[in-house]
């Protein structure tokens, strides 16, 4: 499994990091996890064979998540590279998806379903086990928004990924991730976060403990990291496994 990271940063306009995104290449198939308003076009500089892609997950209906898929479907519809495409491309999130798919598409009535290959939207419930892209998975519930989601992804050779996306503490995640290959885990904050859903790096560490994951990679960064050494602040918890800093276009 290969992921790709497109987006490591949140809303706020940062000059090194775009917003959430993430390129899943694995033995099943391709996922684009979370896509905000620069993904697409952070795949193409990355050289991503996006007119291939299979899935694309979206964790919760916040913009730096989600903003950039209408713009995504929008661009599809025109692209010569999709002409000749018949496979579907899935779009898999939580309960409300569609719903929200729809309430873009009437901003201005740009048909984003009428494709020039099919669309399948599934919205899926937590702990219910799923197919997407070609690969197993199942979602957990996270506090974050109240239809926010984790995802646990499993390929045919049983390599794992687990991607918290925006998260309060919760030790259920940490059960939910345990001893996957890699653990993408949200790091808002170094320290004192000032917002109750989401993670700073004390709560982020304690997870990883937890979960003793292969690998964690700790992402969603406010500019307040900029002037912090991240990986020795990680240092100082002693982690169980190695501990990677998302950048953009950081492939592991």
């Amino acid at each position: 499994m290969k992921l790709t990271v497109l987006g490591s940063g949140t809303s706020v306009p940062h000059p090194k990091r775009a917003s959430s995104g993430y390129f899943v290449e694995a033995n099943g198939g391709t996922i684009l996890i979370d896509c905000s308003g620069s993904i697409a076009t952070r795949m193409a500089a990355a050289g991503l064979n996006w007119p291939e892609l299979d899935a694309v997950w979206i964790s919760h209906f916040h913009l730096d998540h989600v903003g950039g898929l209408p713009a995504f479907l929008a661009g599809t519809k025109h692209a010569a590279e999709m002409r000749d495409r018949s496979r579907p491309l899935q779009i898999v999130g939580p309960v409300g998806l569609k719903g929200l798919i729809e309430r873009f598409d009437a901003v201005r009535d740009y048909k984003l379903l009428k494709q020039p290959f099919p669309v399948e939207i599934i919205e899926v419930e937590p702990q219910e086990p799923f197919e997407i892209g070609g690969m197993i998975a199942v979602a957990l519930k996270t506090p974050h928004t109240p239809e926010s989601l984790a995802i646990h992804v499993r390929d045919s050779d049983e390599t794992t990924l687990v991607y918290s996306a925006d998260t309060g503490f919760t030790l259920e995640l940490a059960a939910f991730a345990r001893l996957c290959d890699l653990f993408i885990l949200e790091c808002s904050f170094p320290a004192d976060k000032p917002a109750e859903k989401h993670l700073d790096l004390a709560e982020a560490m304690y997870i990883i403990r937890k979960a003793k994951p292969k690998r964690a990679m700790l992402t969603h960064f406010y500019p307040e990291w900029d002037k912090v050494d991240l990986q020795e602040e990680v240092a100082r918890f002693d982690p169980p496994c190695e501990v990677v800093e998302a950048t953009d276009g950081l492939v592991v």
